[in-house]
């Protein structure tokens, strides 16, 4: 597979910046997503929160994954649209995540999640017929029905708390890369119709379920 250059920039930044949050508490602590800090003024951590992870596994997930759907995303793209779809999708998800935890003070996160889920969207949307065969399904899927089931998915994780991962981000990044797809390529609305609208359901259900919520 031909690595372009921007995704090795991106996978080496995360891994600098993760190993100095592995070693260095005081960092980690410092750039991490953190409500009540973000909401003091800190929106740097906006950003930084999207370089750290908890862990090598944690890492080694996320860059696996960016590692092979950046260059869907590129291939449509070129380089500098590819890393905007990151930087947007990095920050939609966080503003989704501040958004929904906004009274949450002590909520924290990291990771490269929603950065790595938008550009997974975005590549699902470039090329939805595409199959993708994973650990716990041994029988390839085509990827917009992964992408589907993968937003509704992060809807009942966030709402019903399931395990220590970041949902929230998960689903704003894929907003984020999914928005940008179409912002950047319009045309996949008239070519595209009926995959563009299956692949937003899951954000439609998310917006009818808190429009419920709050009546």
């Amino acid at each position: 597979m031909n690595l372009q250059l921007v995704t090795i920039a991106i996978i080496a930044a995360n891994v600098i910046i993760s190993m100095k949050g592995f070693n260095d508490f005081s960092f980690f602590e410092r750039y991490k997503f953190h409500v009540g800090s973000i909401r003091r003024g800190e929106q740097i951590r906006m950003l930084t929160s999207g370089f750290l992870h908890v862990d090598w596994s944690h890492l080694f997930f996320n860059m696996f994954t960016l590692y092979f759907f950046a260059p869907v995303v590129i291939m449509y793209f070129g380089t500098v649209k590819f890393l905007l779809i990151y930087l947007i999708s990095l920050f939609a998800g966080n503003l989704l995540a501040l958004f929904f935890h906004k009274d949450e003070y002590h909520y924290s996160a990291v990771g490269a999640s929603g950065a790595v889920t938008g550009v997974l969207y975005a590549a699902i949307l470039l090329q939805p017929d595409m199959r993708l065969a994973l650990m716990f399904i041994p029988i390839p899927i085509p990827a917009y029905i992964f992408g589907i089931l993968y937003l509704l998915y992060s809807i009942y994780g966030m709402r019903n708390r399931v395990g220590n991962i970041g949902h929230t981000a998960h689903f704003g990044g894929a907003v984020g890369g999914y928005a940008a797809t179409l912002i950047f390529s319009p045309r996949l609305l008239e070519t595209d119709t009926l995959m563009v609208a299956l692949l937003a359901a899951p954000i439609v259900v998310l917006f009818i379920l808190e429009k419920a919520k709050k009546n």
